[in-house]
């Protein structure tokens, strides 16, 4: 009996690593975005994550939301400085998020700041 409960509960186990595993190393698609950045904040009562908005259109019917992991204090800092201004974003889309990484399964990894298509200077 103690060994088919160990056996159930190493299969459970292993299964929860494995879909993990597969979360985090193996991303659904990869791309880049623009838009303004309307909103970035620190979210969050227990677990806090780094989430973020862009608009992609003039109306605002087109909104972006992403996460940004925190091992990504440049990207951080980056969109802190960005806030109100046209960026270009390269993101990381996962099958799945867990909740200490972000509430969407879009991840930024990098920030570039454009100029507006919208208003030209």
């Amino acid at each position: 009996m103690k060994k088919i409960l160990f056996i159930i509960l190493g299969s459970i186990l292993a299964l929860y690593l494995l879909y993990f595993a597969f979360v985090y190393f193996v991303p659904y698609s990869e791309g880049t975005r623009a838009g303004e950045l309307i909103k970035f904040s620190h979210r969050g009562v227990v677990i806090k994550t780094w989430e973020g908005e862009i608009s992609q259109g003039i109306s605002g019917a087109q909104i972006f939301s992403f996460s940004v992991l925190d091992k990504n204090e440049e990207v951080i800092e980056k969109l802190k400085e960005y806030q109100g201004n046209y960026v270009k974003v390269t993101y990381i889309e996962r099958f799945a998020s867990f909740a200490i990484w972000g509430e969407t399964n879009y991840f930024i990894t990098d920030v570039e700041l454009e100029s507006s298509p919208h208003f030209r200077k």
